[in-house]
């Protein structure tokens, strides 16, 4: 049996109101996905968001990088004179340095040997693989609802207590390794379950506990790199022995590139959110605590503990990227050891709204900006701070989807009732228009049809009977 149609539906054969949908066409700007065109999808994905906010960045950058430049600067004291000069240096400028930024992170195609062309994607890889597997914790507090904002904390500990096990413990190859990662997860749960504790049975904001633990793992961190336990000796800069090649992470191209085997567990933590948030019964109650706290616990959910829940499970991922960072890359210990991956972090958890495919490719973005950046200073003179300036700008855009598409004429789609409200106060206006006109007209129609009536009622009205003749007359 077919369902009886809407009342809001519009009659059979009844053509669609002019200017519906996306673009003056298609479908209303609020149907659903399968409903709308194919340009209505594309104006409406992130991906195009993503494309335009490279293009806006870039803009800016360039405008930025041809300020910083001298030859520019140079070129720009005889403009009036040949101002070819100066739009010639401004082109190379701006080319030189985004193609060195391009031969930095992704691809060298004027190294002499294949090794070192593709030496700047290995780069890119090995800096993103921490940045991942952080923002995969990050993301988890973020879809129940909670602010971590303790990746740095979680990040030390973890670092910490893999380095710990990595020089002082005696064991075999693999099992040495898997330890060590095991206590950096342990490190890392331990110290985000405090926050998570502390929010369920105090009620404690997570952002201001989270904050604090940063600063004690950071100063804890240094207090204990001038123990013996950690160094062997006081120094002036400390830094703990080197880890065993046990507990280390394995190159996977050879000595010649830092790629190791942290990004199979970058691309494993990619999977373990997917299926967590979307395939588990844990990750269901995360998300229903995060979406709505009050209806989780009428429903049965135990706010408190989905609360040290997360938090152990944000801090556990981060604390693996800790140890994978440090038993891959660093190999030791230093007051430096978290650098910004902590709060990058956060930042790639949000740009990538806190999905697994978001997140992947939010963190090689960053990484290839911060590998091509380097390259950048170092080949072409940029200064390093305007490549984090275009990195900012990538962010802030991108962040921003409303603001991207009004700046090319498609601020309408954010609000997609907008132009069904204008045009149905259109039609009401000129209702009110005809009405009002129709009222003014009335008073002269309606003296004509009272004269008209009256009349038709004098000749329908009987005639008087005649008067009887006076008594004595004739009739």
């Amino acid at each position: 049996m077919s369902a009886a149609p809407s009342a809001s539906a519009p009659a059979e054969g009844a053509a669609a109101p002019a200017g519906t949908g996306l673009l003056g066409g298609g479908a209303p700007a609020d149907a659903p996905a399968s409903e709308r065109s194919l340009a209505d999808r594309i104006v409406r994905g992130d991906v195009l968001v993503v494309v335009l906010a490279f293009v806006f960045a870039f803009l800016i950058g360039s405008a930025l990088i041809i300020v910083a430049d001298e030859d520019v600067r140079a070129a720009a004291g005889y403009f009036f004179a040949r101002p070819q000069d100066t739009l010639g240096a401004a082109w190379t400028a701006i080319t030189e340095a985004y193609a060195a930024m391009f031969r930095g992170a992704i691809f060298d195609y004027q190294a002499r040997t294949p090794a070192r062309a593709i030496k700047p994607l290995t780069e890119t890889l090995t800096i993103a693989t921490p940045l991942i597997i952080a923002a995969c914790g990050m993301a988890v507090g973020f879809r129940a609802g909670l602010f971590n904002i303790g990746g740095t904390g979680q990040l030390i500990t973890g670092a910490m207590a893999a380095a710990y096990i990595g020089f002082t413990v005696d064991l075999p190859p693999v099992l040495h390794l898997l330890v060590a990662l095991v206590a950096g997860v342990a490190a890392g749960a331990i110290w985000g379950g405090i926050a998570g504790f502390l929010k369920a049975r105090f009620g404690a904001n997570e952002v201001i506990t989270t904050i604090m633990l940063n600063w004690i793992a950071v100063n804890g961190l240094n207090y204990a790199l001038k123990t013996t336990a950690f160094t062997g000796a006081n120094k002036s800069q400390p830094v703990s022995p080197a880890v065993a090649d046990t507990a280390a992470l394995p190159q996977i191209l050879g000595p010649q590139f830092r790629l190791h085997l942290g990004i199979v567990f970058a691309i494993g933590a990619i999977v373990f959110l997917w299926w967590l948030m979307n395939r588990s019964a844990i990750g269901f109650r995360f998300r229903a605590v995060g979406s709505n706290p009050r209806a989780a616990e009428v429903a049965g959910i135990d706010v408190g503990r989905s609360a040290i829940g997360v938090m152990v499970t944000a801090g556990a991922l981060v604390g693996l990227a800790g140890a994978v960072h440090l038993l891959g890359t660093e190999h030791k210990l230093t007051g430096g050891i978290a650098g910004s991956v902590g709060f990058d972090a956060i930042t790639v958890a949000l740009l990538g709204r806190s999905g697994p495919i978001g997140i992947l490719l939010a963190g090689l973005l960053f990484a290839a900006l911060g590998t091509g950046g380097r390259f950048m200073e170092t080949t072409q003179g940029v200064p390093l701070d305007l490549v984090q300036v275009i990195q900012a700008l990538v962010v802030l855009f991108i962040a921003a989807p409303p603001l991207v598409r009004s700046l090319v004429g498609l601020g309408g789609v954010d609000r997609p009732g907008t132009a069904r409200k204008r045009r149905a106060r259109r039609r009401t206006e000129a209702t009110d228009v005809a009405t009002a006109e129709a009222t003014a007209a009335e008073p002269s129609a309606t003296t004509g049809s009272t004269a008209v009536a009256e009349t038709d009622a004098e000749d329908t009205t009987p005639a008087a009977p005649a008067a009887r003749p006076a008594e004595g007359e004739n009739a």
